[in-house]
């Protein structure tokens, strides 16, 4: 059921995208004795927000095909334990 770009069609995927990019290109005119400290922690910190949302996707893609396939399986299942001697 997703769509072939995944999580990268995302609305809010591609705007946290975006604005990481921006981030990095403005952190790129801090001074160089940041660029070890705090340059790198806004730069992580933003790269993860787009990195989280891809992670969740996928986890709520995993658990949508989960329920799919138990639901699938859930005649066969039940046809099983009808046969069963009690």
């Amino acid at each position: 059921m997703a769509a072939p770009g995944g999580f990268r069609d995302l609305k809010v995927y591609q705007l946290a995208y975006s604005l990481a990019m921006q981030i990095f290109n403005e952190t790129k005119t801090f001074p160089q004795d940041e660029r070890y400290s705090l340059t790198s922690q806004i730069r992580r910190s933003s790269r993860s927000v787009a990195a989280n949302l891809a992670e969740g996707y996928r986890k709520m893609l995993t658990a949508y095909c989960r329920l799919v396939t138990a639901y699938c399986l859930l005649p066969t299942a039940i046809r099983g334990f009808r046969r069963c001697p009690t």
